[in-house]
């Protein structure tokens, strides 16, 4: 079984404890997140400051530069923005539409998780919180492949991730395809190896 296999399957056994975590939990969790972040912002910029390095030795476009580029004010909006998904009201359960048929049977819509829900996207670490903080809000398992521009960064932000799911409770719910396999092929690839585990994909400029 390879790397992306292993994870798929851990994902998706993550995503049944996430469907029935709570709300409780849920928003623990994303503070849990929140307040790590903050504590740790030294170490998340320097594993930046390594990427930019790499990144502007390798020629990357000023527009992509200014992509992965993280500071104290960067990582307060992301922080924020965190703190933002906890404040929303849970999605899952609540009913949005409730009919009665001639024959006097209701039919109603709730709203449930999906399960295991893939992202890949560029040189944004931004979004590996992002995407991690609304997964989880939604009861959602996440396997998210940022670029390869901002891997340190994105490992940061997963280590981070990861022991503020632990202090709630929680399994992992975020596996970085390029922290754990730097040598793994395209995104085409990717996208093959993981389906199998994934109920959507979703690619990010």
């Amino acid at each position: 079984m390879t790397v992306l296999e292993t994870q798929g399957l851990a994902a998706r056994h993550a995503a049944r404890a996430l469907a029935v975590a709570g709300t409780a939990r849920k928003n623990a969790a994303l503070e849990a997140a929140a307040r790590t972040i903050e504590a740790r912002q030294g170490e998340i910029l320097a594993a930046n400051a390594a990427d930019l390095e790499a990144a502007m030795a390798a020629g990357l476009r000023p527009a992509l530069l200014d992509r992965l580029a993280l500071d104290e004010g960067r990582i307060a909006g992301i922080v924020e923005g965190v703190r933002q998904v906890a404040a929303l009201p849970d999605p899952i359960g609540a009913v949005t539409k409730m009919d009665t048929r001639p024959n006097g049977l209701t039919i109603g819509k709730r709203r449930v998780p999906l399960g295991v829900i893939g992202i890949i996207y560029e040189a944004r670490p931004n979004v590996t919180v992002d995407a991690a903080a609304l997964c989880l809000k939604s009861g959602n398992a996440a396997l998210l492949r940022g670029g390869k521009e901002a891997f340190h960064s994105n490992q940061a932000f997963a280590a981070v991730l990861r022991d503020a799911l632990e202090e709630a409770g929680l399994p992992t719910l975020l596996l970085d395809g390029d922290s754990c396999d730097r040598g793994f092929g395209g995104e085409g690839q990717a996208a093959t190896r993981m389906e199998a585990f994934l109920e959507v994909l979703e690619g990010m400029a």
